[in-house]
Formats: C-alpha cells, sequence, structure tokens
C-alpha cells in the first residue's frame, strides 16, 4: 500500500515516518500540497496527486507551505475534499484551522475552560499600544508561527510596534507568565505518549531556540495537555503548557503539525511509529 505524506520538506522527520510506515508495509510517498491539482471539470470532483493515478487511502499532513490567504486557502481545501472523498487525512483540514490560527486555540481552549493565558487579538495598532500600557508586560506572537520565530517580550517602553513580517497586520498579544520552565507534551489519540520539560537561557524556552530538554512525567501537565487536544479534536498534537509561580498550569499553544525530535531525545517510546500506528489503525 502506498499513502501520500503531504510536506514541503521531508528532513528528520520525514525519513522517521518513512522508516516506521515501511515497518508496517506501507510505502511512503511525499508530495507537496501545492503540486496537487482540484479537478472539477468532471461530474465527480478530483484531487490530482503526483505519483498517483487514484486517490490514496490515506495522507499523512507534516507540513503545509506559507502563502498567501489564496494559497493556503486552496491547500486546506485539498485537504478538505481528500477527506469528502474518502481519504483518510491525519490531521484533517479542520482540525489544522482550529490550531494553526492561535486565536482560533486560545478562544475555544477558554470556551471549554481550559485554562490559557490572557489574550489580545487586534488589528488596530493604537488598540495594541493601549492594551499594552495597560499591562506590565505582553508576549507578542505570529498569529500563524511555530519554533518561537518572532516571538517577543513587549512592554510599554517598546512603543511604537513595529509592523513587520512577523505581525503582519495582527497584533496576537498574550499575558506573559514568568517561569524557568514550560513543557511540552506530545498527544496522540487523546493520550500523552511522551513529555518533557524545556529550559531555556532566556525568557523563551523553544527547542529551536537551544533550549534544554529533559523528561517528564507530571500527572497535572499531562492532563492539561489531553483536556486541550480533546478540546480541539485533533488526532495528534504537541501542547505547550507553562506552570506560574503560584503553581497553576495555563496551556500556551496547540501544534497541529508539532515538531518532536526534541522530544525524542529524552524519551524511549518510538514516536513516529506511534504516530504510524495510530494513523493506520484509522484505515
Amino acid at each position: 500500500m502506498k499513502i501520500v505524506v503531504c510536506t514541503d520538506e521531508i528532513g528528520w522527520h520525514g525519513a522517521q515516518l518513512k522508516a516506521a510506515l515501511a515497518t508496517r508495509g506501507v510505502e511512503a510517498v511525499f508530495v507537496s500540497l501545492q503540486d496537487c491539482v482540484l479537478d472539477l471539470s468532471q461530474a465527480k470532483a478530483h484531487v490530482k496527486i503526483p505519483h498517483f493515478d487514484v486517490l490514496p487511502k490515506a495522507a499523512f499532513v507534516r507540513g503545509i507551505a506559507g502563502g498567501t490567504l489564496q494559497q493556503i486557502t486552496t491547500r486546506l481545501n485539498i485537504l478538505h475534499m481528500l477527506k469528502v472523498l474518502g481519504v483518510t487525512v491525519y490531521n484533517d483540514g479542520k482540525a489544522i484551522e482550529r490550531t494553526v490560527d492561535k486565536a482560533m486555540t486560545s478562544f475555544l481552549l477558554q470556551q471549554h475552560g481550559v485554562a490559557t493565558a490572557n489574550t489580545w487579538v487586534c488589528e488596530s495598532r493604537k488598540e495594541a499600544h493601549e492594551i499594552i500600557k495597560a499591562h506590565e508586560k505582553l508576549v507578542i506572537k505570529p498569529l500563524f508561527g511555530s519554533q518561537g520565530h518572532g516571538v517577543r517580550l513587549v512592554d510599554k517602553t517598546k512603543l511604537p510596534l513595529p509592523m513587520d513580517a512577523f505581525v503582519d497586520g495582527v497584533f496576537y498579544m498574550q499575558q506573559f507568565i514568568e517561569a524557568r520552565h514550560d513543557y511540552r507534551v506530545f498527544i496522540v489519540n487523546n493520550q500523552s505518549v511522551a513529555a518533557m520539560k524545556r529550559s531555556g537561557e532566556t525568557w523563551l524556552h523553544n527547542v529551536a531556540q537551544g533550549a534544554k530538554c529533559e523528561n517528564i512525567y507530571e500527572v497535572d501537565v499531562l492532563e492539561i495537555a489531553m483536556q486541550a487536544a480533546s478540546v480541539l479534536e485533533i488526532a495528534y498534537c504537541g501542547v505547550d503548557v507553562i506552570r506560574d509561580k503560584n503553581g497553576k498550569l495555563f496551556v500556551l499553544e496547540v501544534n497541529s503539525i508539532p515538531a518532536w525530535r526534541g522530544v525524542q531525545g529524552v524519551t524511549s517510546v518510538n514516536i513516529a511509529q506511534t504516530l504510524v500506528d495510530d494513523f493506520l489503525s484509522k484505515l
């Protein structure tokens, strides 16, 4: 059996998935969503995927390239249509939409009573300045982004805010929660399969920014991460959790296309194989 892995860069994660799929007798064919075609010229809609004469049984989504709103909408539409046409999509388009937009993630977590950092989102630079002036410190993040790129700590001494590529016209601001470390919990099928504590040299604790990692098993951290994954109805994800100085836990982000190289380095669980086995169980 051949399945498609949607990604623009195979890299370490792609190699891990390819090996794990091969262990189960499945061939991984790597395809970029931007190379697919929506063919609506016939009575029955069809998605043309490179290297496939007929639609595969399943698609494992490992990456969606950035682009214009039109490009990203088209790539997500491909995932939506594949699912309608009977292809198992993991994670599916709806789950990715709920999580790639940090504002929607924050809203859904709040609506379901999962503690998350106080958040403000606006397009008005003037309103953003007023919000910052009313709070001691805030973290400003790209609405779409990962691995800590473009994440900055701001206060009223940092005004006016730059209108740069990371902001891209929308100010997404979160309450700054000071902590010496945070947590990444890797969730598959609503269950924690691995978790790590990340300790950075600064207030930012991303692995991509050089944070040190160690394996943890803290039940309350795992529980809030699993609650977040359940709320977002997502097959697999990485959940970022932080504990404030009073011991209260908050979910910061949920990543629907998470890296796992860092957490793999501190656990004996084969994460790629766990993902693949859950993925194949849904066929």
